[in-house]
């Protein structure tokens, strides 16, 4: 009996042992900084194929090497619409890009030719297609196609920016502008017409709402000047959806410049037939400032005849700029439909569409007039084939108004009085009113 109660007290005692242990090292565990467990890294998997093998064919297949040929040899007008310009314009536009675009070739693989990446942009420009199906059609990887088409749009601003929208306008380049807006729309002195318009994007990642306009649907800004011949001179892109036109012109580097004088516009002169010192201005409407070098309608509801007569001879001359954005949207169809890209992709399309579009009003200024706004017999608006089938949201998002001051009130009602009298007026304005 003593031995069995010997032996039970030892199990005993050598159990309260074990437990003292286990809660020392439980203790110990604790105060040790967390140390992860190591893995094992994991070998990356081979590539199978480098590319696939129809993709490889695209010199035996692809519309570039075989569409493109056979349209610029049988049917120009096709090639043209194809890519939106003709083939000896593609041509100078390669020559000018290729520096920027080439890749250099390597023992390990031929790079993809300047002239295949600057037909896909082309066409993806044009069409608004998505990568994919450049991919079946040119048959061009559509990861690399997401990767050259911001580049190739960036070669084409720098390549024509300062021919077709340079940062830095003359005196006598304004001049001319406002020579052609009295000449063509009957408006001495105005320099340009003043709008935003939305385009359509995807919901960026980490902006929140910052994108979401108005109208319920994801979209960046683009405002824009245009002059009397809808060619894009003033632009700023990738302001939030939100954001209404009054904060974005506020807020652009083109109200200090205006402010300050530092544009460019001429020194006030004479209205034609008249002797009084008048500033040259900007068309705006209601979300812009009246100043001296801007204008806008009056917006009251009972207005007068004179000021609808004023309000008639503005809007008419303002419609250059709703025109713009119409023959730009129809003509690169991409800005149609919601964009996939991120932001700052968006900016570079948009700005390379602009740079084509006044490109293409330069050497081909005949082209799309069927598009725009005309007047008939009797100065009735006629609307351009623009206008037709797709909506086209401007670039009012909220409102915020700009308030008037003194000298911009003072210049609107001379300009009223002006284009009343018989030095201003023309013989049809009160058949519009």
């Amino acid at each position: 009996m003593a031995y069995e109660r010997n032996r039970l007290q030892l199990y005993q005692q050598f159990l309260q042992l074990l437990l003292q242990l286990a809660q020392r090292e439980e203790d110990e565990a604790q105060q040790l900084p967390d140390i992860p467990h190591p893995r094992r890294r994991r070998r990356p998997a081979r590539r199978r194929v480098w590319c696939r093998t129809w993709l490889a064919c695209r010199t035996f297949f692809g519309q570039y090497d075989h569409l493109l040929h056979e349209l610029n040899r049988e049917d120009p007008a096709s090639y043209k619409n194809f890519l939106r310009v003709d083939a000896d314009l593609f041509g100078e536009i390669l020559d000018r890009v290729t520096p920027a675009i080439k890749k250099e070739s390597t023992s390990f693989r031929e790079p993809l030719e300047p002239g295949q990446k600057l037909a896909v942009t082309l066409r993806h420009l044009a069409t608004g297609v998505n990568y994919a199906d450049l991919m079946y059609s040119f048959r061009v990887a559509r990861n690399s196609i997401s990767l050259f088409v911001p580049e190739v749009c960036e070669a084409i601003i720098s390549a024509y920016k300062e021919e077709v929208m340079p940062d830095n306008i003359p005196e006598e380049d304004w001049l001319r502008i406002s020579a052609e807006f009295e000449r063509v729309w009957n408006l001495p002195h105005a320099c340009g017409a003043l709008d935003g318009k939305h385009i359509r994007i995807k919901k960026p990642a980490d902006f929140g709402s910052l994108f979401y306009n108005y109208k319920n649907f994801f979209s960046m800004v683009m405002m824009a000047v245009v002059d009397a011949d809808y060619k894009f001179i003033w632009l700023s892109v990738g302001s939030y959806g939100s954001s209404s036109n009054g904060h974005i012109f506020n807020n652009s580097e083109l109200r200090p410049m205006l402010e300050e004088g530092t544009l460019g516009l001429p020194a006030p002169s004479p209205l034609p037939h008249d002797d009084r010192d008048t500033s040259y201005f900007l068309i705006g409407d209601d979300a812009f400032p009246l100043r001296p070098w801007m204008m806008r309608p009056y917006s009251r509801r009972h207005l007068d005849h004179d000021e609808r007569i004023f309000n008639y001879r503005l809007s008419r001359a303002r419609r250059v700029v709703e025109n713009a954005f119409g023959i730009l949207a129809m003509r690169f169809q991409i800005l149609l439909g919601t964009m996939q890209q991120v932001p700052e992709t968006v900016d570079s399309i948009v700005l390379a569409c602009t740079t084509l579009h006044n490109l293409l009003r330069i050497r081909q200024p005949v082209a799309l007039r069927q598009y725009v706004d005309e007047e008939d017999n009797s100065h009735n608006l006629v609307p351009g084939q623009w206008r037709q089938g797709t909506e086209h949201a401007d670039g009012e998002a909220g409102y915020q108004r700009n308030v008037a001051n003194a000298a911009g009130t003072a210049q609107r009602n001379y300009l009223k009085e002006y284009l009343n009298s018989e030095a201003g007026a023309v013989e049809w304005q009160e058949n519009m009113i």
